[in-house]
């Protein structure tokens, strides 16, 4: 079987979407270290269920991008978006603990990379 850049578009979008809608669930319920990580960057908890949404939005429209590839462009760009204001925002608080934030951002950028060129 050949390997295509749509094959790898494939493989990212799903991991992408599914990192998205694991860190999105644990937003909804509210879990401890999302809880003391929002704590210290200094975000109220009242925030979750939005920060939550748009993660799960991503996720949902980068599958949907599969078929339909304007919505996963627009998804991809989104989550990149979303993942550079959360690295600013630990970092405006000087906590620089970062690195999951930039890896939910290396994915969402490799998914947009990818789709863009399949």
């Amino acid at each position: 079987m050949e390997f295509t850049i749509f094959t790898a578009y494939v493989a990212a979008t799903v991991l992408t979407a599914v990192a998205n809608a694991g860190i999105a669930t644990l937003d909804f319920i509210h879990h401890k270290q999302v809880l003391e990580n929002m704590a210290q960057v200094d975000v109220p908890e009242s925030w979750l269920p939005v920060l939550g949404t748009l993660k799960a939005a991503g996720a949902v429209g980068l599958l949907v991008g599969i078929i339909v590839p304007p919505i996963g462009t627009a998804a991809a760009v989104g989550l990149t978006i979303f993942y550079i204001g959360a690295i600013i925002t630990h970092l405006r608080a000087r906590e620089y603990t970062i690195a999951p934030a930039t890896a939910y951002l290396l994915l969402a950028v490799v998914t947009l990379a990818l789709g863009m060129a399949s």
